[in-house]
This record gives C-alpha cells, sequence and structure tokens, in this order.
C-alpha cells in the first residue's frame, strides 16, 4: 500500500507540470485544447530519441519543450490565422503529431532501460551522499521533481502577473474587451498555447524518463487526465487567486494519481481500466460540486423564504395590535 502511493505521489507531481499547462489553456485562455495529447507524447519521442543517441538528458528534456512549444503555436496559428474552430485545430494538430511522432521515434516504442536519464542521475547523486539506492531513488525523485514544479508554480504565478501574463487572462476572458485596448489577442492565444504545450511536452519527456519507454500512445486520454487534475484541486482546495489556483492545480494532479492508484487495488479492476476510472473521476468531479451548490442554494433560498415569512407574521401582529389601540382610544 505504501509503496503504490509513494509511487503515486511520484507520477502526480511529475503529471501536474502537464495539468500546469492544460490550466493555461483549459482555464487561462478557455481554449479546449486537444493538441495536449499529441504534444505530451511530442516531448516523450523527443527526449527519448535524443537519450537514446547520446545526447544528455537534461539537454533533451529541454529540447523536448521547446518541441512543444512550437506545436503549441502551430495550433495557435491555425485557429487565429486559418481561422478554424478551436476545438477542431485542437484536433487536427493531434492527428498531425500522432505522424510526426512516429517519425521522430522512428518506431511505435522507444525503450531507455540501461539509459542515463534524469532519474538515474538522481539516483547517483544520492548514492555518493550514503544513502542505499532504493532510498536514493524514491526520495532524490520526490525532492527533486517537487523543487521543480514549484519553480514551474512559481513561473506560472510570476508570468500571469506580468503585463503580458494579464493580458492573456483578459483575451480568456473577454477578448473582445482587450483587442478595444489595441492588443493582439491572435499573438497572445498563440503564445498561451505555446506555453502550455511546453509544459505538457516537458511533462511527457519526464515521464518518459520516469517509465523508461516513450511509447506513440501514452498520451491518449491526456487532456482527461490533465481536466482531472485541474478540476479536483479547484474543487478541493478553491480558485480565489492565481497563486491558489495554481496549488490547487498541483494538489489535484497528486490526488488523481493516488484515487487511481487505490482504485486499481481493487480486486474486479485492472489495468486496462485506468481511462474508465478517469472519466468517473471527471464525472465526479463535475457533477459533485454542482449538486452541492444546488442544495446550499435551496437551503438559502428556503432561509430566505422563511425569513419573509416571519417578518411578514411580525408586521401582521403589529398591525392587528395597533387597530386595537386605536378602537380603545375611541
Amino acid at each position: 500500500m505504501l509503496t503504490a502511493i509513494t509511487g503515486a505521489i511520484e507520477s502526480g507531481i511529475i503529471y501536474a507540470i502537464m495539468a500546469l499547462g492544460v490550466y493555461l489553456s483549459f482555464r487561462i485562455l478557455d481554449f479546449p485544447d486537444l493538441t495536449v495529447d499529441g504534444s505530451f507524447v511530442t516531448g516523450a519521442a523527443v527526449a527519448a530519441t535524443l537519450i537514446v543517441s547520446g545526447v544528455h538528458p537534461l539537454v533533451a528534456t529541454c529540447l523536448a519543450l521547446f518541441v512543444g512549444f512550437i506545436a503549441g503555436c502551430m495550433t495557435g496559428l491555425l485557429h487565429t490565422m486559418g481561422k478554424i474552430n478551436s476545438l477542431l485545430s485542437g484536433i487536427l494538430m493531434m492527428i498531425a503529431l500522432y505522424s510526426i511522432n512516429l517519425r521522430i521515434m522512428g518506431r511505435s516504442n522507444v525503450p531507455l532501460l540501461n539509459q542515463e536519464t534524469i532519474f538515474t542521475n538522481v539516483q547517483e547523486w544520492g548514492t555518493k551522499i550514503g544513502l542505499e539506492p532504493a532510498v536514493a531513488k524514491t526520495w532524490g525523485i520526490l525532492l527533486s521533481m517537487t523543487l521543480l514544479v514549484l519553480l514551474f508554480k512559481w513561473f506560472t504565478d510570476w508570468f500571469l502577473q506580468t503585463e503580458i501574463g494579464l493580458a492573456i487572462r483578459a483575451t480568456g476572458d473577454n477578448p473582445r474587451m482587450i483587442r478595444s485596448f489595441s492588443a493582439n489577442t491572435n499573438l497572445l492565444i498563440v503564445l498561451g498555447l505555446g506555453l502550455s504545450n511546453a509544459m505538457v511536452a516537458f511533462s511527457g519527456a519526464l515521464i518518459a524518463q520516469y517509465g523508461a519507454f516513450a511509447d506513440v500512445g501514452m498520451g491518449i486520454g491526456m487532456i482527461i487526465i490533465g481536466l482531472a487534475s485541474v478540476i479536483i484541486g479547484e474543487a478541493i482546495f478553491g480558485t480565489k487567486t492565481i497563486a491558489r489556483a495554481t496549488f490547487a492545480v498541483i494538489g489535484g494532479a497528486i490526488i488523481y494519481r493516488i484515487v487511481v492508484s487505490l482504485a486499481l487495488r481493487a480486486q474486479f479492476l485492472e489495468t486496462g481500466d485506468v481511462k474508465l476510472i478517469t472519466a468517473c473521476i471527471v464525472i465526479l468531479a463535475l457533477v459533485v460540486p454542482q449538486m452541492v451548490r444546488h442544495q446550499r442554494e435551496k437551503k438559502y433560498k428556503g432561509e430566505k423564504r422563511r425569513e419573509r415569512a416571519q417578518a411578514f407574521v411580525a408586521a401582521a401582529a403589529e398591525r392587528g395590535e395597533g387597530d386595537v389601540a386605536v378602537k380603545r382610544n375611541l
């Protein structure tokens, strides 16, 4: 049980970077970007291919981030310059990336067993300071990935407070208004989608190294996982500020992985049921808050009705006492 939860937290922290990217497109830009399913694999494909070719893992991971940025910008250009529907432009880019990813890898699967990765470097560093290999791997991954996620969170918080970041937020809220201030909304959308898919591709590169393989089908349903992380985090932690919202996204990604890990321990569920579990989690995350909100509104309206009825009864009683007093004076 403890091992499963630890593994879920490790993968959840890595997936949190992808969830931050989905948060940028889905919440900030209000853009349903399905490119995520393709750009996640693109990051994994680029990193795995370069590592196998002898490139340092850190350099390969950074290049994966850059390629993901380009993929996101292409989706933005399809939507802004090509005047294609936002949903359709993401689907088209996702389909195109499937073939591009196959071209990058040269086959459907690239194994990274016995290859130098970021995580093997972390484990080696841990053993050098006197830790056992298993402890160095577990705590090294948790510590290094936590610091990395916090770095991405800090960057996201800082960027969204800058002039360009505020313009991107305004573009997602009210593009007509921001255009009235002579802002180039097309450029802002392209930049926002580029940053979003850069984070997604970076997460894909880390997941490929964490799992020791890159597969052309590993990105299927990734947008649902990202949305589940965002929705769960927002429902639990709230979204009053940008800093709180990004923290909620990270927490949601970790909670999602823990829930899936625990659900798969049930005897009647199999590994192939992960997508079904994901869909059920998203449905619950969407439906339960609506039901709670509806009950609160119903309770609030009931209290208001009771208060009005009590006020009416009190007013009627005062009028009755006044009439009696008038009759007595007469």
